[in-house]
C-alpha cells in the first residue's frame, strides 16, 4: 500500500538520495538533458522545478536557499542566468521526459530528461522534408529497342569476324 508515501526513496538512504539528486540537478542544468532511469527521472522533476521556479526572482535569498540544494556555484549561476531568462514568462513545467525504452542489463525503464525551452529541434518550426519519390526508369520504347538491338547485332557481327580471322591466322 502506498499510505502516506510522499515520494520515492529510491533504494537509498535520505542522504545519499539527496546528494543524488543534487548531482543529478546540477548535471542538467549544465548539459540541458540527461539521460536516467524512470523513477529517477520523475523524482528529479519534482527536486529542480520548485528549485527554477525560485531563480524567476533573482534575490540574494532565492540565491542562497537554491545553492543550498545544489550545493554547486557553476549551476547556480547557470540557473540564474541563461536559465532564467529563458523560463521568465513560462508558468510551470520546465523540464520533459522522454521514455527511451529499456536498459539491456537489467530491463530497467530509460528516460530522457530535459529543459523544455532547450530542445531545438521541438523549438524550431521547420517543416517537414518532402520525402523522396522513387522514380521508374525509362520504359524502353520500340525504336529504343530496335536501335539497341541493331548496335548489339552490330558488334556481335564485328566479334565474329575477329574471331574467324584470328582462327584462319
Amino acid at each position: 500500500m502506498r499510505h502516506g508515501k510522499r515520494f520515492n526513496h529510491l533504494g537509498r538512504t535520505s542522504s545519499h538520495r539527496k546528494s543524488m539528486l543534487s548531482n543529478m540537478a546540477s548535471s542538467l542544468i549544465l548539459n540541458k538533458k540527461i539521460e536516467t532511469t524512470l523513477a529517477k527521472g520523475k523524482a528529479l522533476r519534482k527536486y529542480i522545478e520548485p528549485l527554477i521556479t525560485k531563480s524567476k526572482s533573482d534575490t540574494t535569498h532565492s540565491r542562497r536557499s537554491v545553492f543550498s540544494y545544489l550545493q554547486n556555484k557553476n549551476s547556480v549561476n547557470e540557473l540564474f542566468g541563461a536559465i532564467s531568462e529563458k523560463i521568465a514568462t513560462r508558468p510551470g513545467g520546465y523540464t520533459r521526459i522522454i521514455k527511451t525504452g529499456s536498459r539491456l542489463g537489467d530491463n530497467a525503464d530509460m528516460c530522457l530528461i530535459e529543459l523544455v525551452d532547450y530542445n531545438n529541434l521541438m523549438l524550431t518550426d521547420k517543416p517537414l522534408k518532402a520525402t523522396k519519390t522513387r522514380r521508374r526508369k525509362k520504359k524502353k520504347t520500340s525504336q529504343n529497342v530496335s536501335l539497341s538491338s541493331k548496335k548489339s547485332l552490330i558488334s556481335s557481327e564485328k566479334s565474329t569476324k575477329k574471331n574467324d580471322e584470328s582462327k584462319s591466322k
